[in-house]
């Protein structure tokens, strides 16, 4: 198969990529992304060479580009992980992730309906349902949880989660979804929970904590969430969502514990801050489905995959490094500069 994966220099995206083009050698993977903050070449250094991957720089919501890219390439499946993502930035600029999250998706649609594909698959988020109460733990994200979002972030992933129901419904587009738990492992960009602590902590940094830091997350190991993507688009079946959750529930103060334990740092670094505007109190999903119908279920615990993740930051930290520093971004011109 011919595969386009969007929003491939990104976490999610990078480490699907990664795995796909060792997994899978005889698809071809073209890798699309706009390379804006989060997006980040040197995660992919390990595949650049590859025969069976081609990178293109462009930005989903660029129609023209869009139209060029599936006029030449002719993919089988379109896999859309780009997106904006991080729910504090979308709070102060809420226009970005309308831009990225919905006019990019439709354009993606668009571009599908036209060169005819036999798989578009939406990455999309939990955070569509809302939150669960934190004293009701027998309570979890189902399939057929109402959409209930609290952030512009999550208003968006929903936003474009319906539009492409709606293509299925209306020109019989063959699509599937997959609504995710908090991912983390190798590559996670340093804004986000885990990787930010593991910096501030490595540097004896204070540890910002929201509120009193019992929001509770699902965790799931990003290379977990990479297989069932895999399953989905080869085995799912055409118009349905699929929640993909690690049975990993933890406090956000309980992991930052846990990171400062593993780094055999003090507590005293923790430092409490204003709470997040409308922040969700707890996420879980329940993930039957996938399993009942795929065979997927998470290998990863949290205790495992946390010890891989903090080993892979200390073994890695000229990446993360280099994006505190800025550095990242002059990955793409160095490597591809007079290519282009």
């Amino acid at each position: 198969m011919k595969i386009i994966v969007t929003g491939g220099a990104g976490f999610i995206g990078g480490n699907y990529v990664l795995l796909m083009v060792k997994k899978h050698p005889e698809d071809t993977i073209i890798c699309v992304d706009a390379l804006t903050y989060a997006g980040n070449m040197e995660t992919l250094e390990a595949v650049k060479d590859a025969p069976n991957f081609k990178f293109v720089k462009a930005d989903i919501a660029d129609r023209e580009a869009m139209d060029k890219l599936f006029a030449e390439e002719k993919p089988d499946v379109v896999i859309n992980f780009a997106a904006e993502s991080h729910v504090d930035r979308s709070i102060t600029n809420p226009e970005l992730f309308l831009q990225t999250n919905i006019i990019g998706t439709g354009v993606l649609l668009d571009a599908c309906r036209k060169y005819g594909i036999t798989r578009y698959h939406q990455v999309s988020t939990d955070e569509v349902y809302g939150d669960l109460p934190l004293d009701r733990p027998d309570l979890f994200f189902t399939e057929e949880t109402p959409l209930h979002t609290s952030s512009p972030y999550s208003a968006s992933k929903a936003s474009s989660d319906l539009l492409v129901l709606a293509y299925y419904r209306t020109y019989g587009l063959p699509v599937t979804i997959s609504r995710c738990s908090n991912n983390y492992g190798p590559y996670h960009f340093p804004e986000k929970l885990i990787p930010l602590m593991i910096a501030n902590a490595l540097n004896d940094k204070p540890l910002p904590v929201y509120g009193k830091g019992d929001n509770v997350r699902d965790w799931l190991y990003v290379e977990d969430h990479c297989i069932a993507i895999d399953m989905i688009i080869r085995n799912g079946k055409v118009g349905e969502v699929y929640n993909i959750g690690g049975h990993n529930e933890r406090t956000n103060l309980e992991v930052v514990k846990t990171i400062i334990r593993e780094l055999g740092k003090s507590e005293d670094l923790i430092r409490f801050v204003e709470d997040r505007a409308g922040h969700d109190r707890r996420y879980a999903i329940d993930p039957t489905k996938i399993k009942n119908e795929l065979g997927w279920e998470p290998t990863t615990t949290f205790d495992e995959g946390i010890k891989m993740t903090i080993k892979w930051y200390l073994d890695n930290k000229t990446w993360w490094e280099n994006i505190l520093s800025g550095e990242y971004a002059n990955y793409y011109d160095k490597m591809y500069g007079e290519k282009l």
